[in-house]
């Protein structure tokens, strides 16, 4: 059988193998839970849900799969293995369980080097007789490959149910965007055929001749001496981040090209588990430091950057707006400034509220777009209906200002207070 259609099916079985669906069916329903509260926080602040929790949940774990099929794949042609003594279970395991004690840590670096350095100590005390005794280099290459996975994930899915947040600082309101995402990835792992495994059964794989891309002549004499087969799991990969200088789309573009390029250093970063111990325990610590810095060089850039969301002298700042309102359908698009209200022109977002809020004719708006150009727009108003956006204030009081930290779950738990005592 082709190498790609073998991957393809043992990827399959992860999702309709009748234990491994139920694991499925597990982290389907803890996702729609954790995306229930998004839909509410979204419905609270901008007055409808732009994402349905059955929206978020369904492309967490269709565009997992699709994810965790390009990896397998990868994984695969790079002849990444591991043995019976691996304990490579234990990274998906860690994974979810780092997740749900701080969600910062559902990243695979952290699991990944934690199994490393347990492996690594084990081995130093037991030998080959050691309980767990993983390849590191193999182990770091695929964390490296998952990291690559998780870029384009970020890249295409990150943005999706983004919730509108503000800040205050030095006496300015700034809006933004935190943003929160978790998916599901089943992934083809070779592992050797033992006893306890032989149940899956053998078959012959064709392979091409520059099989595999990675470790090449290792995994050749190993090969010769054992037989291998891809075996499925079920891993978490989870982004989460807060802007106030981009769009929540070009956010995570940016976040996730830095970590596709994080998890192409660590592969190529791996090679030094060739020079022996000493060279595994610098990739077990490179691992999980360089992650950390790549997260403080995206908080460095957003530092750095200037506040994209901000109402001022020249108008009022529309932060996000509603796909079903009258707002999106002519036009009116995050990051547009509110400059005229019927001819007048606006000093707060207090005033554009009272003029909707008592109009009962067609209200007149003059906005500056994003590229500087200014248009005019027509709003009917409608007592069903809001207008569908949300505006940053130029000011407000200190207890009504929401804190924002590194927990995603606090600050929905925190917007959510303060709508109770509104």
């Amino acid at each position: 059988m082709d190498l790609t259609m073998y991957t393809l099916r043992s990827v399959a079985y992860a999702i309709f193998g009748p234990y491994m669906f139920f694991v499925l069916i597990l982290l389907g329903v803890m996702f729609y839970f954790k995306n229930r509260k998004v839909s509410l926080m979204q419905k609270m602040i901008i007055g409808e849900s732009i994402n349905s929790p059955l929206e978020l949940t369904l492309s967490q774990i269709v565009l997992g799969i699709f994810a965790g099929a390009i990896g397998s794949l990868i994984l695969s042609y790079s002849g990444v293995l591991f043995g019976e003594k691996s304990g490579i279970e234990w990274v998906f395991l860690l994974s979810i369980l780092l997740m749900i004690y701080r969600p910062k840590f559902v990243c695979f670096s952290y699991s990944g080097s934690i199994l490393g350095i347990i492996s690594i100590i084990l081995y130093q005390i037991y030998g080959d007789k050691a309980p767990i005794n993983i390849s590191i280099i193999n182990l770091m290459i695929f964390v490296g490959i998952l990291h690559i996975v998780e870029g384009l994930l970020v890249m295409f899915d990150g943005s999706r149910g983004a919730i509108p947040v503000f800040t205050n600082k030095s006496g300015k309101i700034f809006g933004g965007f935190a943003l929160n995402r978790y998916w599901a990835l089943p992934i083809a792992i070779f592992m050797i055929i033992t006893s306890s495994t032989s149940q899956f059964g053998t078959e012959s794989i064709n392979t091409p001749n520059w099989w595999p891309l990675l470790n090449h002549n290792s995994t050749l004499e190993f090969l010769k001496k054992a037989v291998v087969g891809l075996f499925p799991f079920y891993g978490m990969i989870g982004y989460s981040s807060i802007t106030f200088t981009k769009s929540k789309r070009k956010k995570a573009v940016m976040s996730g090209i830095l970590i596709l390029c994080y998890g192409m250093i660590l592969v190529l970063v791996s090679q030094l588990c060739r020079v022996g111990l000493i060279g595994e325990i610098i990739v077990v610590i490179f691992a999980p430091l360089a992650h950390e810095a790549m997260i403080r060089l995206s908080n460095i850039m957003e530092a750095k950057s200037a506040p994209m969301y901000i109402s001022d002298d020249q108008g009022i700042c529309i932060l996000e707006v509603s796909p079903s309102s009258q707002a999106s359908k002519l036009g009116i698009r995050s990051g547009d400034k509110i400059i005229k209200v019927n001819e007048e022109y606006i000093q707060s977002e207090l005033d554009i509220y009272k003029i909707v809020r008592e109009s009962y004719m067609d209200i007149k708006l003059k906005i500056k777009k994003l590229n500087g150009t200014f248009q005019d727009f027509t709003i009917t108003p409608d007592e069903n209906r809001r207008i569908g956006v949300v505006l940053v204030p130029k000011m407000v009081k200190e207890e009504q200002v929401v804190k924002l930290n590194n927990d995603f779950q606090e600050i929905l738990e925190n917007i959510k207070k303060k709508k109770d005592d509104e």
